[in-house]
Parts: structure tokens; sequence; C-alpha cells
């Protein structure tokens, strides 16, 4: 009995581990395809934007999840939920704006990054860009416009890394001319 549930811990770390190399070859070839870090960055974006698009559906799903009263449900929806089931992090929520309408999201541990030291010919690469797009996909289906970037990364020296998110507006639902 204790053997099989030490099989589960051992098969996610492998799981983990497995993403985080897969992951890391992925943002290799993408560096080798493009020009300039800039190129890369939007790439990873739009590739976490799809994953964000598509993602929702399952988390929705899986998480039983309704549907969040303001933006600072959402962010601890996000924030101990989303990222426990997908990343096996909690971020913690921290900075909000006093107008209620932006806050941080402060990773002690990315696990994108495990592995991972950035060449000095790449300094302006963001190399998580993917969780931007992902949250701003996912965000934009349940009609919610977001602003997501990164403003610390432990890759880049800082002590944390820090994800910062805007709300923008809210999406209204457009239906076809004649379709009400």
């Amino acid at each position: 009995m204790s053997r099989q549930a030490g099989r589960g811990t051992e098969s996610k770390k492998m799981n983990s581990e497995l993403f985080t190399l897969t992951y890391g070859a992925l943002v290799t070839q993408l560096c080798k395809d493009y020009e300039n870090d800039e190129d890369v960055n939007k790439q990873l974006d739009k590739m976490g934007y799809n994953i964000g698009v598509r993602l929702i559906e399952d988390f929705l799903a899986r998480s039983n999840v309704g549907r969040c009263h303001d933006f600072r449900e959402t962010a601890d929806v996000i924030a101990k939920i989303a990222f426990k089931m997908y990343l096996g992090i909690t971020p913690s929520v921290t900075n909000w704006s006093p107008g209620g309408d932006e806050f941080s999201l402060i990773l002690e541990n990315n696990p994108l990054v495990d592995f991972v030291e950035l060449p000095d010919n790449h300094s302006s690469l963001i190399y998580s860009n993917l969780l931007c797009g992902v949250l701003r996909g996912a965000l934009e289906m349940v009609q919610m416009a977001v602003d997501v970037k990164f403003v610390q990364d432990t890759l880049k020296g800082d002590s944390v890394t820090e994800i910062r998110m805007k709300f923008i507006r809210r999406i209204e639902d457009n239906l076809p001319a004649g379709e009400e």
C-alpha cells in the first residue's frame, strides 16, 4: 500500500520535469526560429493565449467554480485553484491597486524555470511569457479583458517572479445582427 502512494508522487514529479524540459526545448527552438527576443516573447504569448482559450473549459469542468463576482474573487481563483491545479503551486496575490483593478501574482517557485539559465545574448527574453498568454486567453473566454505582464523574474536575478494583472474591461457578448 505505501509503495503505491509513493509512486503517485514520483509519477507527478516525473510529469512535471518532463513538462519543464519539453517547454525548455520549445523556447530553445523559438529562439532559433526568430531573430530577436521580442519576436520570441510575442510567439510565447500567442501560444499561451491559444492554450488559455482551450484550457478554460477544462478548468471550469474540473474545478466546479462558478462565476466570479469581482476581480478580487477572480484573483483568488487563479492563484488558489488554477495555478495549483495545472502547475502545482499557489502564488500569493498582492500589491492591489487602490481601485482594485490591478494586482500581482508572486511566484516563489516557477516550475517552468527549473533547469534553466538564460544566456547573456537573450537578456530581453521573457522565458515564461506563455503564462501571460494563458491567463489572458482564459479570462477573455469568461468575458474579461486583462493586461498581463511579467515585472520581475528570478531568471533575471530578481528574488521572486511577479506577474502583474490589470483588468481592462468586461467583454460584452456580441450577437450577429438580427439574432437576439
